[in-house]
């Protein structure tokens, strides 16, 4: 089976698995601990049922909206994943050229391996720069400047990672950055020469938006060594009062959950929220984002644009958190599956899958424009 044979995101995900090394497949598709939270942040959509309004006039369907002041085509955007060149050669500019094709804003990663520059440069879509307040604060304003300059329409401060999580797939395959080479994963990486070449001599895998920071950092450990090293457990909302009032725009709050973080979000500066558990790679148990999306939007629907981040794969995912009362969904392994099975292209087709999975269940649901869904659509499973 080739890209252009799938019918699916998940058909995707078989091809990746195929055509990567076996410790970077594991990396992109593993949790923390048990990975009952990955498997949660999909399956949690399954107790929710779709409420269809029969001989409704569907011969048209609108899935524009706008999110961060930004009109855009459909609800779904791209959320922030380090490294994309781990997964194909053409990694973060790929993306940014898919999504512009289909109207969607990009988000950049601060551990991405395409600049800021590089990756604005890349398409005009609306782009997003996701952040870390790192102890060096100098970093974190050299980023801010960055982004200003080259025009991203919003900021993305992700705050559930004071340390990474327990990813165990990463330590038995031995993932790390540069590759560590254990014996069960050698000749996986020998399979994928054009994968080494690109990684040991080519250095493609570097997190050039650190290394290119006029305020200077080098990262002589693995990335797992790095975050703990660098990232600022001592952060408080005071910090993220400090973010905005030198971030003229819409800031944006990654991995929060609960209605009282998104409460001080809101009071602190932060215009959006991210619901978001860090793709189940952070604390394990942690509640699916869909779970939390009716109780934040009965709370706050008012002052921040809701956007669910985790476990999307389906259109009616997509339709189920909207009628919840999402502004937008936001997809990551979404579209790394299809980057890794065939660079610009499979992403491209992976979105013209979903986009067309959103657009039918709109129709057969009978609600003809995004912005009319709501709790009338929806209702939980007993």
């Amino acid at each position: 089976m080739g890209f252009k044979d799938c019918n699916n995101i998940m058909d995707f995900r078989r091809i990746a698995r195929r055509k990567l090394p076996a410790p970077v497949f594991h990396y992109i598709d593993g949790g923390a601990d048990d990975e009952w939270t990955l498997g949660r942040n999909t399956s949690a959509f399954d107790d929710y049922e779709l409420l269809p309004s029969q001989l409704s006039d569907v011969s048209s369907i609108k899935l524009r909206t706008s999110l961060f002041g930004q009109d855009v085509d459909w609800p779904v955007m791209i959320a922030p994943t380090g490294a994309s060149k781990l997964f194909h050669r053409d990694g973060e500019p790929a993306v940014v050229r898919a999504a512009d094709k289909f109207g969607m804003i990009y988000s950049l990663s601060t551990l991405g391996t395409t600049t800021i520059e590089d990756a604005a440069d890349a398409g005009t879509c609306p782009k997003m720069f996701q952040i870390y307040v790192f102890k060096d604060r100098g970093l974190t304003q050299d980023f801010i400047d960055r982004s200003r300059e080259k025009n991203y329409v919003a900021l993305c401060l992700t705050v559930d990672t004071p340390l990474a999580g327990n990813r165990e797939r990463d330590l038995i395959y031995g993932m790390s950055a540069p590759p560590r080479f254990k014996w069960r994963s050698a000749i996986s990486y020998a399979r994928h020469p054009g994968w080494l070449y690109r990684a040991l001599v080519r250095k493609d895998l570097d997190l050039v938006n650190i290394t290119s920071s006029d305020a200077g950092a080098k990262i002589d450990s693995g990335v797992v060594e790095y975050i703990n090293e660098q990232f600022d457990r001592s952060l408080t909302w005071n910090d993220v009062e400090w973010l905005a009032s030198r971030w003229d725009g819409p800031l944006v709050i990654k991995g929060v959950q609960t209605v009282d973080d998104c409460r001080k979000a809101a009071n602190s500066g932060a215009t959006a929220v991210m619901l978001s558990n860090h793709g189940g790679r952070q604390l394990e148990s942690a509640p699916a984002p869909v779970d939390c999306i009716a109780r934040v939007a009965d709370a706050l629907h008012d002052r921040l644009e809701i956007i669910c981040d985790g476990g999307i794969r389906r259109g009616t995912h997509v339709v189920k958190a909207l009628a919840l009362g999402a502004n937008a969904c936001s997809i990551g392994r979404g579209y790394l599956y299809p980057l890794a099975a065939g660079g610009q292209a499979g992403v491209e087709r992976g979105l013209e899958l979903l986009r067309a999975e959103v657009d039918r269940t709109m129709a057969l649901l009978g609600c003809n424009d995004v912005k009319k869904l709501g709790t009338g659509y929806v209702q939980q499973r007993v």
